[in-house]
């Protein structure tokens, strides 16, 4: 009988990540996929600065960022004529290290990830199916069954079900997915083209007929259709590009030369009912889904990857105590469930039709958006939002304490250290260690640096600037960062009592057990 620490099903995106941080951190693992090959086309197509903040505790943002396309424009376009442009160029700058939206898709991702886990010796075993499983008090007893037919079992400690919105994980420990799906069909186009709206940046329609999105891809000419599909594809034949291109031509005047791939899909929101149910952890489409608007079912999943990632980590290497798994579902259902919400209200908008909505979008839209975006403080809260650098965890039992505005549960502000030309770093720099430290800006007091010192607490003191006080940060405060970059404590100047608490009341150790 085979075994090891976790068993990950489904080498998606999420499944992937959960992977690769895994094992960076020493843990044995397996992950299986009943696919016969990765993916190569996908409806995901952008990637968050947030989590081009996790690749670079993964060391591989660099390579992400070389293999995407940046854009920095939205066109607007209403009956074939351009009306409108909002810039998006550096909208997150001062926010993140990484101010801008990528063009990622998720079959590009993927190939990345798995190199990444090649050079670490991790293999996707594919076409290999989970058929069933069983808890105990110990662990998962997982039967599998490979492309030859033969059956093993493997046990492992812990089980992460990533396999999907038709999760067999889900289904096996009877979690219920309440929620629905939109009537209306959906499809992608990857396309080679000629025009206007092959310049690099993103175009969008917001005429009275149906939804239509244009994303530049990396390639001379590609582009990407998003588009919703004509009233009576559902109750028409089988969808092609055929039917379609010609209003997404007259509508954006575009000439495709070449149809590289084409599908459809409909659009779900459903969030699960647990995401965890003992040992089994659900991650990614498996435990929700949701609209498209903002490009938010990847970036999420791999948010539940890298949440759950360090926590079980810390738990197998008997640095922190077992109780903190249950942070986990506590903190990414929550977001989930407030995602749902936000991306449903915002997809019936763009969705929408009806004269009050055909107003809006050609009267309203092009008028008022454009000059919207001129103000630094929208292209602030519009980049907050869906960058997902807002995220936060005020309710999770790994969050406590306040250093003026920044409190337990938050994501660590990012600040440059010194002027951008000295080419000093950042506060970031020292989340590639991807484990517990405490930052202090300002000066450390001698009982705490002793403190951290007796525990093999990493201690990181930043000199104190006056930008930091506009970040949210308190003059010499000490904030005790989790190894995913957010805000674990916060507590007063030399406060070691309350850091001593929390170490313990966690079971929080640098070394393991």
């Amino acid at each position: 009988m085979a075994k090891t620490e976790v068993l990950i099903v489904g080498a998606g995106p999420t499944g992937l990540v959960l992977a690769l941080w895994l094992a960076k951190s020493g843990v044995a693992l397996r992950i299986i996929d009943k696919t016969d090959a990765p993916g190569t086309t996908s409806r995901a197509i952008l990637f968050h600065a947030r989590n081009l903040e996790f690749y670079h505790q993964l060391g591989i943002a660099d390579v992400a960022v070389e293999r995407g396309v940046q854009f920095a424009v939205v066109n607007l376009w209403k009956n074939g004529r351009h009306v409108g442009r909002v810039s998006l160029a550096d909208i997150g700058a001062g926010i993140s290290p990484y101010p801008y939206i990528l063009i990622l898709p998720q079959d590009q991702q993927e190939q990345l990830l798995i190199e990444q886990l090649d050079l670490l010796g991790v293999r996707v075993e594919r076409q290999t199916e989970l058929v069933s499983l069983h808890q105990t008090p110990k662990g998962v007893s997982a039967r599998l069954k490979a492309r030859d037919g033969n059956e093993e079992i493997i046990e492992a400690e812990y089980l992460a079900g990533c396999d999907g919105a038709h999760s067999f994980v889900r289904e096996t420990i009877n979690v219920d997915f309440p929620g629905g799906a939109y009537d209306d069909l959906y499809y992608v186009a990857d396309v080679e083209a000629e025009g206007p709206v092959t310049n690099g940046e993103m175009h969008g329609a917001i005429d009275d007929a149906e939804f239509l999105a244009i994303f530049p891809m990396k390639g001379q000419g590609r582009i990407r259709f998003v588009g919703q599909a004509g009233p009576d594809a559902r109750r028409g034949p089988e969808l092609r590009w055929e039917n379609e291109s010609g209003r997404a031509i007259e509508r954006l005047k575009v000439t495709v030369k070449t149809v590289r791939w084409f599908s459809t899909y409909h659009v779900g929101h459903r969030v699960a009912g647990a995401f965890r149910r003992g040992r089994v952890f659900l991650l990614g489409d498996a435990a929700h889904i949701h609209s498209p608007v903002g490009g938010q079912g990847m970036n999420t999943g791999i948010g539940d990857a890298v949440n759950l990632a360090w926590k079980l980590a810390a738990v197998l290497e008997g640095r922190a105590g077992a109780a903190i798994l249950d942070s986990y579902a506590v903190e990414r259902r929550a977001f989930a469930r407030t995602l749902v919400r936000t991306t449903d209200r915002a997809f019936k908008f763009v969705s929408a039709r009806g004269p009050i909505a055909k107003w809006l979008r050609l009267t309203i839209v092009p008028r008022i958006v454009p000059r919207l975006f001129e103000f630094r403080a929208t292209r602030a809260l519009l980049f907050r939002t869906i960058s997902q650098t807002s995220v936060r965890y005020p309710q999770s039992l790994l969050s406590s304490g306040k250093g003026r505005r920044i409190r337990g549960g938050d994501r660590l502000p990012w600040i440059t250290i010194g002027k951008p030309s000295d080419r000093a770093g950042d506060n970031f720099d020292p989340l590639v260690s991807r484990d517990w430290q405490a930052h202090v800006y300002g000066k450390i007091s001698l009982a705490l640096r002793a403190f951290c010192e007796s525990r093999g607490l990493p201690t990181h003191v930043f000199p104190w600037r006056s930008e930091m006080r506009g970040a949210g940060f308190q003059q010499d405060a000490t904030y005790l960062i989790r190894p995913d970059g957010y805000v674990g404590s916060a507590c007063r100047a030399g406060n070691v009592a309350e850091l001593e608490r929390y170490l313990d009341r966690h079971q929080i150790r640098m070394t393991a057990k």
